[in-house]
């Protein structure tokens, strides 16, 4: 298997899911449990970039690893969220789904849509934290408040998650 990079961090341990021109993530500091990212192959910074074959397989793959991120965390619906550009909090250049698991009685956020500054906050210091931690392990989603899990951690997440594709 070839790597695999998020801008340019390698992420091949945290892939569960891949095909030809796109795959899915697993999240450093996950916002909720089963918070995952779902990448382009080819390093784009923006959605109006990919051809219309990447746009395809991306829309495609954000849809079977929602189903299964659903399935797999016992969630009743999705988030699913692209911050297309800096203005819009995008901080890596690189385009990118966020794919959130959630629940009719949310544990995480006393009103639903809090989901959405939380993701634009940890969105905003990411590409910070990233150039900090560019010789260690990739830090996404680096809010502070958020503990990192390990390598060891993401890729048990990944090997789990990879078994609803079987």
């Amino acid at each position: 298997m070839n790597s695999l990079f998020f801008s340019s961090f390698e992420v091949t341990r945290q892939c569960f899911y891949r095909n030809p021109l796109s795959y899915a993530i697993v999240n450093l500091k996950p916002i909720v449990p089963g918070h995952v990212l779902v990448v382009p192959t080819r390093k784009v910074p923006r959605l109006s970039d990919l051809h219309d074959a990447e746009l395809a397989s991306l829309m495609v793959s954000v849809q079977r690893v929602g189903n299964v991120i659903e399935r797999a965390f016992g969630a009743d619906a999705l988030t699913v969220a692209c911050q297309d550009g800096t203005a819009a909090g995008q901080s890596v250049p690189h385009v990118h789904f966020h794919i959130l698991p959630r629940k009719s009685v949310e544990d995480h956020f006393s009103n639903n849509d809090e989901i959405y500054p939380a993701l634009e906050n940890s969105e905003g210091s990411l590409n910070m934290h990233l150039q900090q931690t560019a010789r260690q392990t990739m830090k996404v989603d680096a809010d502070e408040n958020r503990k990192p899990r390990t390598e060891a951690e993401m890729e048990q997440e990944a090997t789990w998650l990879k078994t609803f594709f079987q």
